[in-house]
């Protein structure tokens, strides 16, 4: 690893104040260089860590801005190297002037996540931590900061850490009575393990289960808006994200292809597809826009049917029914503040999937979808005290290669194997999971990893 001293912008540019980072054995030298305090007689390397210090950035004798800087010594700091880090005003022209200025002293500028790539190899925090701290910044929805947040504090760790801990002793045990048969005897073992792999089994299947949620929390639930023409979906989509994004006219068949929006509701990401009108047309441009509907349909995590209470059910009616009946989907019966000719029991005698009374022009049924869709997906509130959901596709690949090996240790329990068939595959379940929190994990894959991450982080 690098051990030169590094800087970067550790904030957003053109707010009130930005900060810039400095890591690494040169830190503090540096700082001395270019800070000048009204006391001129204080130096900073010389005062206490986690102290801040009002002041100046001087370049020689010219005042570059007046800042407030944080000196805070190894190894109580984020990367455990010296860091030093300077608030000033947050300018573009200043904050870059201050960086140059870090720069002209032989400080090199920092990586795309370098700061917590350091704080990985020095030991502060393991591999999956270190993605947390990349998928908080990234997080869409409160669910996602939360789950990343029990991540960042080690719940995932902790979990691997104590299969990890069960498999290497179940591997020592093997070792020591293959080694020493005459004190440590194997007879029995291999049911008492096949007890134990199952307990592996079913924590692992546990995680790897969790993955799908995991991906809806991550990524947002793609949602498909269907209906028949003039039933209010582009209502919808404009009410849920709260503009007019979509044309919304009495002419029957306005929306003629997909439009895609993402939409936050409270803890919830929704990537809403609004799409055309499900009809019998001759029009080649609304029946392409038709097609495109139900591909979408069949590729969406929930189907939203709009439907009109003020017009009849007919074939178009049908085919949606038909299309959604192995989905997800929540059917919400528009108009309510017109006449109606469908009622609710019409369309509960039609399809088992939930029903909403909704009338779009008066804001009615929002609050309960929302709700419902929560409910659908994750059961109502999350709690992460007990469990976390996988995010990671590295994890879940990693997860599913320790399966593996822990079910060929079953095979070779079942076959009647010899005992050390058993330990080459409990090290490689020992090893998958390793590699989730950065043990013998190749040097190009840490270097992809930090390298999706923002600059100054």
């Amino acid at each position: 690893m690098n051990t030169d001293t590094i800087a970067a912008i550790a904030t957003g540019i053109g707010g009130g104040i930005s900060i810039i980072r400095i890591s690494g054995d040169d830190a503090f030298n540096t700082i001395d260089k270019i800070y000048k305090s009204k006391n001129k007689d204080k130096i900073l390397s010389k005062e206490k860590s986690h102290t801040i210090h009002y002041g100046f950035i001087v370049d020689e004798e010219e005042v570059i801005d007046e800042v407030m800087v944080a000196i805070m010594r190894a190894p109580s700091t984020y990367t455990r190297e010296d860091v030093v880090e300077i608030n000033c005003h947050g300018g573009v022209v200043v904050t870059m002037k201050i960086l140059d200025l870090i720069i002209k002293q032989g400080i090199r500028l920092a990586e795309p996540g370098e700061f917590t790539k350091r704080a990985f190899l020095n030991g502060r925090i393991d591999l999956s931590q270190a993605e947390a701290v990349c998928d908080i910044i990234n997080a869409k929805n409160d669910i996602a900061l939360k789950n990343s947040l029990s991540q960042l504090k080690g719940r995932e760790f902790e979990i691997i850490n104590s299969l990890r801990k069960s498999i290497l002793r179940d591997i020592a045990y093997i070792e020591a009575g293959l080694d020493d048969p005459e004190h440590i005897s194997l007879d029995g073992f291999s049911n008492d393990l096949d007890l134990s792999i199952d307990k592996y089994c079913n924590r692992i299947e546990k995680l790897i289960s969790s993955s799908k949620k995991g991906k809806l929390i991550r990524e947002g639930i793609r949602t498909v808006i269907l209906g028949k023409p003039n039933a209010g979906k582009s209502t919808l989509l404009n009410l849920l994200v709260k503009e007019d994004r979509a044309i919304v006219t009495d002419i029957a068949g306005t929306t003629r292809d997909t439009l895609e929006e993402t939409v936050q509701l409270n803890e919830l990401t929704l990537n809403i597809v609004d799409t055309a009108g499900i009809r019998c047309t001759e029009d080649i441009v609304e029946r392409i826009g038709v097609e495109k509907a139900v591909k979408m349909a069949n590729e969406a995590d929930l189907i939203i049917y709009v439907l009109d209470s003020s017009t009849p059910l007919d074939e178009n009616d049908q085919t949606i029914f038909s299309l959604i009946k192995e989905k997800k989907a929540i059917l919400l019966l528009n108009k309510s503040d017109l006449k109606t000719i469908i009622s609710e029991k019409d369309i509960r005698n039609k399809s088992s999937h939930p029903v909403i009374v909704t009338s779009f022009a008066q804001h009615k049924g929002i609050d309960e979808l929302e709700y419902l869709i929560k409910d659908m997906f994750f059961k109502g509130d999350i709690s992460f005290n007990d469990d976390i959901f996988i995010t990671n596709e590295r994890h879940i690949e990693a997860f599913r290669a320790t399966l593996e090996a822990l079910n060929m240790v079953k095979l070779s329990i079942k076959n009647c194997m010899p005992e050390d068939f058993y330990s080459i595959d409990l090290m490689t379940a020992y090893e998958a999971l390793g590699r989730i929190i950065g043990e013998n994990v190749e040097e190009d894959l840490i270097n992809m990893i930090f390298s999706e991450f923002c600059m100054g982080k």
